[in-house]
Formats: structure tokens, C-alpha cells, sequence
């Protein structure tokens, strides 16, 4: 099997004398992790502050505009979510694992808002508007401080997350990560190559012979995992792609179509209006006026 298909389990690494692991990435300092699907036990807290990219959450695929803040719950396999950040953009990663501030820490009654936000993680939350803003502030200004102001800090974001009404639970419909290591290796396998892929036409027999399974099988179990078919999966990997292409580049929308994977137009206008709402010409005519 290709090295670069295989997946990824991200081993994470808070600083000396600290339970959470804070980063911060600029254009000088890109995060590593925006090319392969990779997962680990540690809960992640995602702000980015500016500009677009995709959003790859277990079954979910989608298009951000104008920053995104995530939840991201324990292994829960992902995608990193921005391809390059400019100048006045930047992304904040937290990350710590479930019981990092004790096994029944979150059992206590003033923790129970939050532990019902933390179980609903597992499926992945986006946060929308001013929410986004301004918690993604509050998770800005953790960066210079101290330990343990950093840990108040955190559990204030988590509250405010809690009392967000403005979000989305991704996968709801669907996404089950089994707990045994060779069924998160099965899932991520198929994430990477469709990743690296989707520009062309991928068999059933091709992906089922990846993870060393007969077809039939292959069918159940990804419908299982993901509460979806592997055709749709990918389909909805190349649409957000689409719409990436249609709000960065000034290319046609034919050229959107084939450059990502589709190889009927009148198929591509049908799909992306079923996953976006919109025709690929009006999903381009409304960006303009469209703040996410």
C-alpha cells in the first residue's frame, strides 16, 4: 500500500508545565497538518480568524468563508482547514485531552452545560457569526498568558461556547468512529486517498482493494461508519472543492467541473445544487454579498 494513503495518528505534545497544547500559525509559520487526515485522543478547538478553506470532520465536507471556529471531539478524524494563511490571517489550535482536568472533573454540577458540549463534540460543531467573532477573540487573548490563567481562561471559552446558539452539529446523521485501531486505519485510508484522488474517477473495487475488503463488504462497512455511500462521500469531497474553486478562482464553471473529478457538466450543476443550494453561477454571483 502507498505510504502516502496510510493514516495518520497525531501524537500531541502540550509545553513543560501544561495540560493544554496551544499553538498559533501565521504565513510564516503554516500548520503542518493540512495534508493528510490524521486523528488523536485530544478534544481540538479551532479559530481561524480570517480567509477560507474546507472543513473535513468525519463524513462532513464543506466550504468556510470568513474564518471558522471548530470543535473537534476525540478521535474524530480530520483534515487540517486552511491551505495558506496571508498576512493579516491566522489559526489558533487547542487541544487537550477528555480528562485533562481529572476522570470526574465534568461530572460536577456546574460542569454539566459543558460536558453535554464536549459529548456533542464528537460529532463536531461549527460556531456561525458573532459567536465565531467573539469567542474566537477570547481564544486569542489565551496566547500570553500564564498556565494557569490559561486554563481559566479556557474553561470561560468553553462556557461561552456552551451558551452559543449560533451553531451546527456536524454528522448527526451519521458518523460513528469504531473504537478499534484497525477500523480508524480502514476510514482513514479512504479520507487520504480521496484526498490526493478525487480529480478522477475512483472504482469501487479500486478503494475496496485498499483496505483489503471485497466490495459488498466495503459498501456495508462505509455506510456503517460514515451514514453514507462511498460515491456520495466523495462526490461531496469534490463539490466542496468546486466551491472553493468558484470563490477563489476566475476560471469557467465548466473548468470548475472537470478540475474536480466530474466528468458531466449538466451531472456537476445537478449535484452542486442539491449540496449547496444553489447553481455553481448563482453559489459565484452571491459571494460578493455572502459573509459566513
Amino acid at each position: 500500500m502507498s505510504k502516502l494513503f496510510k493514516p495518520v495518528y497525531e501524537k500531541i505534545e502540550p509545553a513543560f508545565g501544561s495540560s493544554i497544547s496551544y499553538r498559533t500559525y501565521n504565513k510564516d509559520h503554516q500548520n503542518k497538518n493540512n495534508s493528510f487526515w490524521h486523528y488523536h485522543p485530544e478534544i481540538e478547538l479551532v479559530y481561524v480568524n480570517g480567509g477560507t478553506g474546507k472543513r473535513q470532520i468525519g463524513s462532513h465536507i464543506s466550504y468556510y468563508r470568513n474564518g471558522d471556529l471548530l470543535l473537534i471531539g476525540s478521535n474524530l478524524p480530520h483534515c487540517g482547514f486552511t491551505d495558506s494563511l496571508t498576512a493579516h490571517e491566522a489559526e489558533t489550535v487547542i487541544q487537550i485531552k477528555p480528562d485533562f482536568l481529572g476522570e470526574v472533573f465534568f461530572n460536577i454540577p456546574e460542569m454539566k452545560g459543558i460536558k453535554t458540549l464536549l459529548e456533542h463534540s464528537q460529532k463536531g460543531i461549527i460556531f456561525h457569526g458573532e459567536n465565531k467573532r467573539g469567542i474566537g477573540k477570547k481564544i486569542e487573548s489565551l496566547k500570553d498568558l500564564n498556565a494557569f490563567d490559561r486554563l481559566m481562561g479556557l474553561l470561560e471559552v468553553f462556557k461561552l461556547l456552551e451558551e452559543a446558539r449560533n451553531y451546527t452539529i456536524l454528522n448527526a446523521h451519521g458518523f460513528i468512529l469504531e473504537t478499534e485501531l484497525q477500523d480508524n486505519n480502514r476510514i482513514n485510508i479512504v479520507f487520504n486517498f480521496v484526498k490526493e484522488e478525487y480529480k478522477r474517477s475512483i472504482s469501487l473495487n479500486e478503494i475496496a482493494e485498499k483496505v483489503s475488503m471485497t466490495v459488498p463488504g466495503f459498501c456495508r462497512y462505509f455506510k456503517k461508519i460514515t451514514g453514507k455511500t462511498f460515491t456520495q462521500f466523495a462526490n461531496e469531497y469534490r463539490l466542496a472543492h468546486a466551491a472553493k474553486l468558484l470563490h477563489e478562482k476566475q476560471i469557467s464553471i465548466t473548468d470548475v467541473c472537470f478540475e474536480c473529478g466530474f466528468n458531466n457538466f449538466s451531472h456537476f450543476n445537478k449535484q452542486f445544487k442539491k449540496f449547496t443550494g444553489k447553481s455553481p453561477s448563482a453559489y459565484r454571483n452571491e459571494l460578493k454579498y455572502t459573509v459566513s
